[in-house]
């Protein structure tokens, strides 16, 4: 590894910016880390929200990375057929120290290969396509198996970014991180969870993105046959 720690988020249209700036501002606190948000060009890249976040690296002068992040969003149904990024994840995570993901970004390294036969978080509501990946679907916040590292759903970027710190550089350091950052979560609601938000709740954020969900289930069947899958 290089005295530098070279941290790479990939940055993509409509990604949940949240799934990258929370583990962002984490990792970037690790002594010797160098964060890049890297994509196909150093154009703003418009997130989920409507602002904008400025790429830092390309996948040609992207360095070799020791950290592999692949956030989530809408935006990701764009990337299961895209060959050059997929092309850049394979690459950057044959030398990576850590693989690692962050919401349905999982899906993302499960489409360029790399979750074949591990187990690996997701957002719940995206969680049982990780099976058409070959990877193990798991109802936990934080996964980790082997060197692949992955946070559930938004939010839970944070609680991945500071496992990955106390990796990287010790739970000392991830615990002073934390109380830099002042993370602590007080919710005002209990619903975070299919389990707290309760089957009513449940229902209606499922019909609000089945059309979507149906969209990228088409997607992914259509690749599949693509392939001959």
């Amino acid at each position: 590894m290089s005295a530098t720690l070279h941290i790479g988020f990939l940055l993509f249209p409509r990604v949940t910016q949240l799934d990258l700036t929370g583990p962002a501002q984490v990792l970037a606190r690790v002594p010797g880390a160098q964060v890049h948000l890297v994509w196909k060009t150093r154009d703003p890249v418009p997130t989920d929200v409507g602002f904008t976040i400025n790429p830092t690296a390309t996948f040609d002068d992207c360095p070799p990375l020791d950290v592999l992040c692949v956030p989530g969003g809408f935006g990701i149904e764009a990337l299961f057929g895209d060959a050059e990024t997929l092309a850049f994840l394979r690459r950057q995570g044959e030398g990576a120290r850590w693989v690692t993901s962050v919401c349905n970004g999982s899906l993302v390294l499960g489409a360029a290969g790399l979750l074949d036969g591990y187990r690996s978080a997701c957002h719940w509501i995206w969680r049982p396509y990780l099976a058409r990946f070959g990877a193990v679907p798991v109802a936990e916040r934080i996964v980790r198996d082997r060197n692949r590292i992955s946070g559930g759903g938004v939010t839970a970027g944070i609680d991945f970014g500071l496992a990955l710190a106390a990796e990287l550089a010790g739970e000392d350091v991830a615990r002073m991180i934390q109380l830099a950052l002042e993370y602590d979560p007080q919710p005002p609601f209990d619903a975070g969870s299919p389990e707290g938000a309760g089957p009513a709740l449940e229902a209606r954020y499922r019909a609000m993105v089945a059309p979507r969900l149906a969209h990228v289930e088409a997607t992914l069947d259509g690749l599949a046959a693509q392939a001959g899958v």
